[in-house]
């Protein structure tokens, strides 16, 4: 079928006098084009015709019809030739300004349907012709003084949608029409719909137009009217121009803020209330928009907020009441309060609520006024938690919720338990337990606010929506302040009690859930003096939820006893445990229990038989047959299993049964869930009380058989413990089996590459076990190791592993250490050597220092003479391995050995490097005591020979010095802090090094010492030196990891050191010839990656100190950086400020739109491009999707540039999945 006969035939439908068949023809027409976009075009006359016979079918009769036109030119404005396009767009403009209002209205959703269409994505080349057909079309109906106000609404409608989507072209496009002038006048228009309509559309516009434009409108229609008595619908419309502009172009109305806040600031006290609420709506954007430029008007902007949050004037109470108000009597707030809601007139609550938000926005965008809030917000918003408004009073506990997550958040991070009694971060808790910190103003402030907030839920005729945001504010209050509320446990307990007495239903549960939950919480937190006598009002109805059908309710009431045995524990005498305990069993034993609710029961279980052993002992233990089923999920029962064994005694009996199960658990295919079956079994196997059966460990034996390969090395090492274990308690019967079993592929693993950390060290525990298991086989391990590793490819063996488990077999068993010194020393002489392997040497080498470290070789003084003789090596391994090998034999006899390293180090330039690798091992492995008293022979020696070195010298010189500077601190720091200002850049960077490397040790004992200190060292980001820079930032990082406490009061000197290291210096951009291609490189990349990976360890432990708008500038400066690498951290940067601070980032959304969308749309293919670039730009889109997931969640409808990326990417198959998740 040729086109122009498809054409044809549809404009034959389409001039159908049956409307089905007008329909009909409309619809084909649209699948085709999808279908194949090349149907249409072609045929000039067969395009014009079938335009405009569906141009026709816009002023048709029928809705449905017209409906199915607009659609059907939303496909074809994709499509037709410029000036068809322009003839359409003439059309619809034409109908969109005549009289007939429903012509009107279907010509305006034609133009909308249009404008939504335009493709996006490609060159964009449709986008802009339209874009610069369009636009002067409705900016001249606008013009048009004849043009009815619906038109003008629907024209600015059509505007703000292009200028969303479409800026840069409609900045091209309007280059001669300068919209502003335009659009002014509308502001004047008498029709508040038009004048509304035109404060949006103008403040988008903002952007784009040149700034006289801007500063023209703010003479001619912004201040006049900011003054006092002026005309008063002007100046609600100016207002209303104010927050818009600050909204979508805060940089434009910065400047200006002193002109435009102090008018605002007078407007607000007019006798006004639709006035009022503008201006502080103004204001809240003001404060959310421009962070850094409102600082000047804070403390104005918190006086007006608090003033009108108490703004009531329909109810009479004085300002001293206000607190009474909070704790009104229930029967006033029942009576009295409703007759006050029946007026209908009353809109005061409106500006109640835009003051409570405009407090809001203070609290989330500027964290470091906590101090201040608390003194001054705080108290007011408390006073005001009784607001009669339903809405004003949710709105007021939701702010009082930002400001108890700010606190949790930026007060002072707060401790764990954990932390606490281990001593970390000492000046952390001091902070928070300040007397003008925000945790001790909260917490003085915890009486008053929990008093006014249970006065307002503990009434039965509470509505549903307040009780669950009350327990919510109630459970916050607890996350920041732990075991506060103990002196209103008997209201608290009281107000759940009758929360959870209402009968459940699937509109009440959600609440029944916050209140459980609350619960949970709330005896988690406090002592059980606090609420032990009102225990007995509340269990029985626990007991009732326990046993409901809604599967979360019951849960949730597990979980609340969970937390209630744990904190009774231990529990005596109760008569809720027996029921408890019958309760959890028939869930266990119902095949149909839903998963969460059987997790939770067999927590339950647990914790009965730890914190309630007496009751269930008397009992029959049916509860394990239940929880250890074959089928079905079995984390929960292994979980259980291990948490028991670890806390009370069953009995060998069950143990035995568990252990049985966990074995058949092993056998089963797949890895879930083995590594914490492998925990449980460890627990199990040293719980037994008298004795392992003989069966167990064979059994054991050969289930794990399976696990002792490299495949999986996590479950390996969990393996070699296991095994450990079974030696250590029932050395008889599982010695014989290992070795006959296990011991060749175990000597296998243990010179594999892949053997590491946590399963390097299973491994070294297993030899110790093995050798204290049987005397004899010592003397057969050690040769059996070296054997196994001579004789694998080198590529994958690790000599360094056997070494270190040869030291451990001599170190348990130290009768074979002579032999063995003996045996692998012989092959270090370099003269009576010459034709042993290189590996051997390397191996030997390795061998003799591992144990030189716990063994005195003064007596063989030749063997360290042998491995210095190494230093002169043709190969790079060997000479490793000498340095490796003297440096770990001097620790075994610092006086005798250590002077000879570091004369080298002194005098012999060529071993200077493998001396001080040497001496990196004494100062790295050596004893503290020992250290100390040769600190003063090293110290000289290494300063001075890495002050002309090269780098990699330096680098190993700074980390021993920084390691002797922490055995004496008061000594070396100041000599440090002495050569900072040196001449020479190589000793200012040793030094920065070495003090880098003090951070690395988390001890405290020299916080106080180095404190004076930390902001010259860390000034050297100042330096003219790029390495000393670097290095500088690198010990920033390292500071803000280990020691932020040091370094928390001094950022506000070293954060613009760091910022301006972000920046990129073309300076540092050279351009290199490689053959007949040109290559750019920045030498200062390196420096900008380590000031944004310092970004991001600051963002982690010192954020309270950060000021965020700076801050985020500076991370969405990095998402346009030239580096993929600096991107990838940005995005990551972006990623966690979206969970800590997302008020903050919402507001920046329009800013980090452009480069996101810039990434999303990958990399460009020329002629040039290799599959590592594509693979470079897949993955820099996998961060930039996982950033732009995470602000959706916080940002939607925020921004509708972002919320436009958003659409655009859930169109493409790719990224909707990752996005669908986020929403």
């Amino acid at each position: 079928m040729t086109k122009t006969y498809l054409m044809n035939s549809l404009i034959e439908k389409m001039q159908s006098p049956d409307q089905d068949f007008r329909f009909m023809g409309l619809n084909d027409l649209m699948n085709e084009i999808k279908q194949d976009p090349g149907c249409y075009t072609g045929d000039e006359t067969s395009e014009t015709k079938v335009l405009n016979q569906v141009l026709s079918l816009v002023e048709d009769k029928i809705s449905e019809v017209k409906n199915q036109a607009v659609k059907c030119l939303g496909q074809l404005i994709k499509i037709i030739r410029e000036p068809l396009m322009e003839a359409v767009v003439d059309k619809l403009i034409e109908f969109s300004g005549g009289k007939d209002d429903e012509l009107r209205d279907i010509s305006a959703l034609a133009l909308k349907t249009i404008t939504a269409e335009l493709p996006s994505d490609g060159t964009g080349r449709i986008a802009q012709s339209a874009c610069h057909k369009l636009t002067p079309k409705l900016l001249g109906q606008i013009q048009n003084t004849s043009t009815p106000p619906e038109a003008l609404v629907e024209t600015l409608s059509i505007l703000s949608i292009l200028i969303v989507r479409f800026p840069s072209h409609l900045a091209t496009a309007t280059t001669d029409s300068q919209p502003l002038k335009i659009l002014a006048p509308l502001l004047s228009h008498p029709r508040p719909v038009v004048r509304k309509r035109a404060i949006v559309t103008i403040s988008q516009f903002i952007p784009i137009s040149q700034s006289q434009l801007f500063t023209q409108l703010l003479q001619t229609s912004v201040y006049p009217n900011l003054v006092a008595g002026a005309n008063l619908e002007k100046q609600r419309t100016t207002i209303q121009l104010i927050a818009a502009v600050a909204r979508h172009s805060p940089s434009q109305i910065a400047p200006v803020l002193g002109d435009v806040v102090s008018g605002i600031l007078k407007a607000v006290q007019r006798d006004d209330d639709d006035l009022r609420e503008g201006c502080l709506q103004a204001l809240e954007a003001i404060v959310l928009r421009c962070p850094g430029e409102a600082t000047p008007y804070l403390s104005s902007c918190i006086q007006v907020g608090t003033q009108y949050i108490k703004y009531d004037p329909n109810y009479a109470v004085d300002d001293d009441e206000d607190e009474e108000m909070a704790d009104a009597d229930e029967e006033e707030e029942d009576d009295d309060a409703e007759d006050e809601y029946s007026d209908d007139e009353d809109m005061s609550y409106k500006t109640r609520r835009s003051a409570t938000k405009l407090l809001s926005a203070v609290i989330t965008t500027r964290p470091e006024l906590l101090n201040t809030v608390f003194k001054d917000v705080s108290p007011v918003l408390i006073s005001r938690f009784g607001d009669r408004e339903v809405t004003v009073k949710l709105e007021i506990w939701a702010t009082y919720g930002l400001l108890l997550n700010q606190t949790s958040v930026y007060g002072g991070m707060a401790l764990s338990k954990d932390d606490v009694t281990r001593g970390k971060r000492k000046r952390d808790a001091e902070a928070m337990d300040a007397e003008e910190g925000p945790f001790a103003l909260l917490k003085a402030q915890v009486p008053s606010l929990s008093k006014a907030l249970l006065n307002q839920i503990k009434s039965p005729k509470t509505p549903a929506a307040t009780l669950q945001a009350g327990f919510g504010l109630l459970h916050s209050l607890l996350d920041v302040l732990p075991g506060c509320l103990a002196s209103q446990a008997t209201v608290i307990i009281s107000t759940s009690k009758s929360v959870l007495s209402h009968s459940l239903s699937t509109s009440t549960a959600t609440l029944h859930l916050t209140c459980l939950s609350f619960l949970t919480a709330f005896i988690g937190t406090h002592t059980p003096t606090a609420y032990s006598s009102s225990l007995p009002t509340i269990t029985p109805i626990l007991l009732k939820l326990v046993v409901d059908k809604h599967p979360r309710v019951a849960a949730e009431s597990f979980r609340v006893f969970s937390a209630l045995l744990s904190a009774l524990k231990p529990v005596k005498g109760a008569d809720w445990t027996e029921p408890l305990y019958n309760a959890a069993v028939e869930r266990l034993s119902n095949h149909d229990t839903d998963a969460d609710v059987r997790s939770c029961a067999e927590e339950c279980i647990a914790d009965l038989w730890i914190c309630a052993t007496d009751v269930v002992q008397a009992k029959d233990k049916r509860e394990w047959e239940a929880i250890c089923r074959a089928t079905g999920k079995t984390e929960g029962a292994v979980r259980v299993i291990m948490k028991v064994a670890s806390e009370v005694s069953v009995g060998d009996t069950w143990v035995n049964g568990c252990l049985e199960y966990l074995i058949s658990l092993l056998r089963k295919s797949g890895r879930s869930g083995k590594p914490e079956i492998f925990n449980a079994i460890d627990v199990l196997l040293k719980s037994y009380t008298g004795g392992i059966p003989p069966a167990v460990a064979p059994t054991l034996i050969d289930q794990i058989k399976v696990y002792i390969s490299t495949t999986d090395i996590l479950l390996l090492s969990q393996a070699l413990n296991v095994l450990a274990v079974l030696l250590q308690v029932t050395p008889s019967t599982s010695f014989p089996e290992i070795e006959k079993t296990l011991l060749g592929n175990i000597y296998t693993i243990s010179h594999s590459i892949l053997v590491s950390g946590a399963a390097l060290d299973s491994l070294l525990n297993f030899y110790a076990s093995l050798v204290q298991a049987d005397n004899q086989i010592a003397t057969h391990v050690v040769p059996s190791l070296v054997l196994n590793v001579e004789k694998a490819p080198k590529a994958e063996a690790s000599p360094a592993n056997v070494a270190r488990c040869v030291a451990q077999v001599v170190k348990s068993q130290n009768g074979i250490a002579a032999g063995v010194i003996a045996e692998y020393s012989k092959h270090l002489n370099v003269k009576k050597s010459a034709k042993t392997k290189p590996s051997m040497v390397v191996l030997s080498l390795l061998i003799v220092g591992e144990l030189g470290r716990f063994i005195d070789m003064s007596p063989q003084s030749e063997i360290f003479t042998h491995a210095v003789e190494h230093f002169s090596s043709e190969q790079e391994d060997i000479k490793a391995a000498a340095a490796f090998a003297a440096g770990n034999i001097a620790i075994g006899n610092l006086h005798q050995f250590l002077p000879a390293i570091v004369k080298m180090v002194e005098s012999d330039p060529k071993k200077r490097l493998l001396s001080l690798h040497a001496l990196k091992e004494v100062v790295t492995h050596c004893e503290q005591g020992h250290l100390e008293g040769v600190a003063d022979l090293l110290w000289v020696p290494l300063f001075e020979n890495s002050e002309n070195s090269e780098e990699t010298t330096r680098n190993v010189a700074a980390a021993c010095l920084g390691k002797l500077a922490i055995t004496h601190p008061s000594r070396y720091l100041p000599q440090l802090h002495a050569r900072i200002r040196d001449e020479n850049p190589a000793t200012r960077a040793t030094v920065v090094s070495a003090i880098r490397y003090t951070f690395a040790d988390s001890a405290t004992s020299y916080d106080e010492l180095i404190s004076p200190y930390i902001v010259d060292f860390l000034s050297l980001m100042a330096d003219s030196d790029l390495t000393v820079r670097r290095l500088a930032l690198s010990a920033l990082n390292s500071a803000a990891r280990t020691k932020p406490h040091l370094i928390r009061d001094h950022l506000g000197a070293l954060l613009p050191n760091l910022y301006k290291e972000t920046n990129v210096n073309p300076e540092l951009i050279r351009t290199v010839q490689m053959g007949p291609w040109t290559h750019k490189v920045d030498d200062g990349l390196e420096t900008r990656k380590t000031a944004y990976e310092t970004m991001y360890t600051l963002l982690e432990t010192c954020r309270m100190k950060l000021e965020m708008h700076e801050f985020l500038s500076r991370v969405l400066a990095g998402l346009s950086d030239e580096s993929d690498e600096i991107k990838v951290i940005s995005y990551m940067v972006l990623f966690r400020l979206s969970q800590v601070a997302p008020a903050a980032v919402s507001q920046r959304l329009d800013d980090a739109t452009p480069p996101l969308e810039k990434t999303m749309k990958g990399a460009t293919v020329t002629k040039d491009t290799v599959k590592q670039d594509l693979e470079r730009a897949a993955e820099l889109q996998r961060s930039a999707l996982r950033a732009v997931a995470a602000l959706n969640k916080i940002g939607a409808g925020v921004s509708p540039k972002f919320d436009n990326l958003v659409d655009d990417l859930k169109k493409n198959p790719m990224f909707n999945a990752e996005l669908k998740d986020s929403t």
